[in-house]
């Protein structure tokens, strides 16, 4: 059985930045296939759960909303997902998850917080 758990989120102010953590545990063949698409979604309050960035073999697609200032990647090795979040607003302020597309995992989500 696979689990992931999200670390990083935190309060910072406009314009600052964040890098969110993804580890993902677990036997190692359920891994290989749990860790080969994975996904950052975030939800703000009254609002409905949206993906923020996807990623998938060499392949990494955006919202519109967080193009040229959140970056997401990988590190196989060591099972972990990243989100790397630069030139925060208010408006990202959500709890967001780490999802295994493949397994329909999700991770229990990680508060940020950002102020103007």
């Amino acid at each position: 059985q696979v689990q992931l758990v999200e670390s990083g989120g935190g309060l910072v102010q406009a314009g600052g930045s964040l890098r969110l953590s993804c580890a993902a545990s677990g036997s190692i063949f359920s891994l290989i296939v749990s860790f080969n698409e994975m996904g950052w979604y975030r939800q703000a309050p009254g609002k409905q759960r949206e993906l923020v960035a996807g990623i998938s073999g060499g392949r990494t697609t955006y919202a519109d909303s967080v193009k040229g200032r959140f970056t997401i990647s990988k590190d196989n090795a060591k099972k972990t997902l990243y989100l790397q979040m630069n030139s925060l607003k208010p408006e990202d302020t959500a709890v967001y998850y780490c999802k295994s597309e493949l397994k329909n995992l999700w991770g229990q989500g990680t508060q940020v917080t950002v102020s103007s």
